[in-house]
This record gives structure tokens, C-alpha cells and sequence, in this order.
């Protein structure tokens, strides 16, 4: 994950002097990186030793190493066209605005969210969806069609996924989970209490827990065995989950993609789903 990523997500959670240092890197990356740690001290106010100390806390040897990833972090970075406006859609704004500041605010969650994932727990959680008996989904309110779209998808690949939008269904189906199940647990904010309850349950269970989150610490991350993210800035759009409901598009339309092509006969389910749906066409 992008130590930007890392930095934005841990800052509420930091003491003042780490939070101050943290603001200045996320706020100006660029400069940073033309800073000695004697002047990003002085930048910032602090002492020299604290900016060692908060490179050491995110877990490097010194300043040189975190400067080195944020370097990293900014080569790797996808910046949505300057012509999309991705700011706060407002009542006076007009037609042609407002489309432009969605569709920023969509790309710019969809492209952070991949950014926010690690090839490796993208692995972890394709291989723990690809061994499992039954894939059980969770998601309440927008996160419910979103589960329902993958469970769908697992579908047409004849695998035994389920998803039901009402909680009770779904703590119900959970109960009769094992240790070679999985529960996908959507909710970006992770504070959604029927999906925290369920995620507890079939882990009790010994189902293996997938949660997909928002970065900050959140208590489904802590109910889960892998923890996948999205990022959605939900006050740019001031809408109804837009921004989050894409970022979990985007993260599980990634892992049905990936699966398919784990699946040497995941084609030909796919075909005959489609031939099957065709009979209803005009």
C-alpha cells in the first residue's frame, strides 16, 4: 500500500507532533522530498529526532527510507484528466459541472481504491474465494447491491455464493458456515452493525473473513482475517454512497476478473449462463 495511503489513513490516530509532520508529507509530497530531515523539522516546527522517530513508527530504519517511499508513492500515483472536476458539487452548479464533478469523483475513487490494495492481499483474498466451498456475501443499504452483483457473478461460474438483502437472512445462512467457507463483509464505513455482527459470527464459525473497508482502522477490519479497502470522498458528491458503491464495484469486479482467469472452465460457464438468459430475449 502507498505510505501516503498509510499516513492519510493512520493521521487522526497519531499524537500532535506525528500528525503535524504526517499533514505537512500528505499535504505537500513534492516538497518533502526536497527536505533534509533537519529542515522538514523546521518546516513543521518539530525536532530533527521526531521526524526520525516518526519514520521509524511507520516502520523504516530513518528519514532517507520513508523519503524513498513517498517518492515511490508519488511515481506510482494515477491522476484523474485535469479536465474532470473533482470538488464539492454544489446547489448553483451548472448541468455540464455537476457531470464533470461526478465523474471525477468516480474515477478518482475507483483509481485510489486499486492504488490502496496490495497485489499481495489481493492475492490472499482471491486464493481464500477461489478454495472456498460456499462464499457467503454480506452488505446492507448500497453495499447490499453490490454484494448482489458479485454474488451473481460467482454464479455464473458455477460456484455457491449467497446473498440475501435482508440481515436476518444472512445472520441466518451465516450460522451454518465452516471452516471452509468465506464471508465477504462490505461496508466502507465498517461500522455497519448488522454486517459486524455477521462478520463475528462466521468467524466464530471458522469461516475465513474478508472485510472491505475504508483505510481508517474500523471495527470489521478487526473482525476479519483479510482486509481489502476502498477509498470514496462521500462529501465531494453529496450523495447517497456514488463514490463508495463504485470503489466496491471497481475492488470486486478486480477479483471476479481475476478468478475467471484462475478457472480453466470459467468461459464456458459464462457462455452457457448467457445462452441459458437468451431464451427470455425477444
Amino acid at each position: 500500500m502507498s505510505i501516503l495511503k498509510v499516513i492519510r489513513a493512520k493521521l487522526e490516530s497519531m499524537a500532535p507532533a506525528d500528525r503535524q509532520i504526517g499533514q505537512f508529507i500528505l499535504d505537500n509530497p513534492d516538497r518533502m522530498l526536497r527536505l533534509s530531515s533537519a529542515a522538514l523539522a523546521a518546516e513543521t516546527g518539530r525536532s530533527q529526532s521526531s521526524v526520525v522517530k516518526f519514520s521509524q513508527k511507520l516502520g523504516y530504519e530513518g528519514y532517507q527510507d520513508l523519503k524513498l517511499a513517498v517518492s515511490k508513492a508519488k511515481a506510482q500515483e494515477w491522476h484523474v484528466p485535469t479536465e474532470m472536476i473533482h470538488s464539492t458539487i454544489e446547489v448553483d452548479d451548472s448541468y455540464a459541472v455537476v457531470l464533470q464533478k461526478l465523474i471525477g469523483s468516480k474515477l478518482l475513487s475507483m483509481q485510489e481504491t486499486v492504488a490502496a490494495n496490495s497485489e499481495t492481499e489481493i492475492g490472499r483474498a482471491l486464493a481464500a474465494l477461489n478454495r472456498a466451498r460456499r462464499v457467503h456475501i454480506a452488505g446492507v443499504g448500497a453495499s447490499s447491491l453490490v454484494a448482489r452483483d458479485l454474488t451473481y457473478k460467482l454464479q455464473k461460474l458455477g460456484r455457491y455464493a449467497f446473498h440475501d438483502s435482508d440481515s436476518h437472512v444472512q445472520m441466518g445462512s451465516v450460522s451454518a458456515l465452516g471452516r471452509e467457507d468465506v464471508l465477504f463483509a462490505l461496508s466502507h464505513s465498517g461500522k455497519s452493525i448488522e454486517t459486524l455482527r455477521i462478520a463475528e459470527l462466521a468467524r466464530k464459525r471458522g469461516a475465513t473473513v474478508i472485510s472491505v473497508t475504508r483505510l481508517q482502522e474500523n471495527p470489521l477490519m478487526g473482525a476479519a482475517d483479510i482486509r481489502l479497502h476502498t477509498v470514496a470522498d462521500e462529501e465531494r458528491a453529496r450523495s447517497s454512497a456514488i463514490t463508495a458503491r463504485d470503489a466496491q464495484l471497481a475492488l470486486t469486479d478486480l477479483l471476479f476478473l481475476l478468478l475467471v482467469q484462475r478457472q480453466p472452465d470459467a468461459n464456458e460457464y459464462v457462455h452457457n449462463s448467457e445462452a441459458s438468459v437468451a431464451v427470455l430475449k425477444l
